[in-house]
């Protein structure tokens, strides 16, 4: 099998909350719908010059060899994904990540940083959002550099420096919050502390400028070997000087704040953490064991 190293745009586009359709319109009625768009994203990869390498569960990873193809064939994708999913309920919707840079090509399959940190760009991806990197940006024509907009900084497992995340503006509305990504944008407070993260005996710090994933899949940045945890359950970052937990799992996020009588389940939807408290993946925090975290704030070092 032949192996080259070239500079190639990366790009994941993935099915959003396709569990909760399954249940909702039955397995071959979501399958068929779920095929239908693989197929739409599939013709926008190839309309730009661009080729997908393999199919991900409800998902895909397509490669281009201009960070301008990738640019315009996400947009499109987001696009095609809107018209399909107008009339659909539940919500018919995808996240996309895109990135440019140095990559092995094998076989038709790519591998390298480039494609690891396309993966993670994904996952932090809102639904109908595209999300790219400042490096990626900068490898684009100066018109399309525009159309992005920085956001925040994160730091990703294996990397020293930290990763620029940025913004792709598919849509054509002029009505976009202007987002101040500086240091001094932040709260001074917030500056000042770090969530701690304790879970089978090791802990983790999470800092205001950090996205922490939580889940079973090795990537993540707490990895909870659990059956009842997702692959990817949750995330955990820094909002208006407070510590918020996302779940993005099928069986639900449980929380319990410290001083509370009743517990919160989470499902696809966001809390904020508080002082320091206990978060069940997958099971009620009241079920001691392997499911539990345990967090609390505490003042930065």
């Amino acid at each position: 099998m032949r192996e080259t190293e070239e500079r190639r745009a990366v790009l994941f586009a993935d099915v959003c909350d396709s569990t909760t359709m399954y249940e909702a319109m039955g397995d071959a009625k979501a399958l068929a719908l779920i095929n239908r768009l693989l197929k739409l994203l599939d013709k926008q990869v190839n309309a730009h010059s661009g080729v997908t390498v393999k199919a991900l569960g409800d998902g895909m990873v397509c490669q281009f060899r201009q960070a301008d193809e990738a640019f315009r064939a996400a947009c499109d994708m987001q696009a095609a994904a809107a018209r399909l999913g107008a009339d659909v309920k539940p919500p018919l919707k995808i996240k996309v990540g895109y990135t440019f840079g140095p990559v092995v090509l094998k076989d038709r399959d790519v591998f390298g940083d480039t494609v690891n940190v396309c993966a993670r760009l994904v996952a932090l991806a809102n639904p109908s959002q595209v999300l790219t990197t400042l490096q990626s940006v900068e490898a684009l024509s100066p018109g399309l550099r525009g159309r992005c907009r920085e956001l925040y900084a994160t730091r990703v497992r294996g990397r020293s420096a930290q990763l620029k995340v940025c913004e792709v503006l598919w849509r054509a509305d002029p009505d976009v919050t202007k987002v101040d990504a500086s240091e001094a944008a932040a709260p001074a407070a917030a500056r000042n502390w770090v969530l701690k993260l304790t879970v089978g005996g090791d802990s983790f710090l999470v800092r205001d400028d950090a996205v922490f994933r939580i889940g079973r899949d090795t990537s993540n940045e707490v990895v909870v070997a659990t059956e009842h945890a997702s692959r990817m359950h949750a995330r955990i970052f820094n909002r208006d000087d407070h510590f918020v937990i996302a779940d993005q799992s099928s069986n639900g996020t449980f929380l319990m704040v410290d001083g509370s009588t009743r517990e919160v389940r989470l499902r696809r939807s966001e809390a904020v953490l508080g002082e320091r408290g206990w978060i069940g993946l997958g099971k009620s925090t009241s079920q001691h064991g392997d499911h539990v975290v345990r967090y609390r704030l505490e003042r930065a070092g």
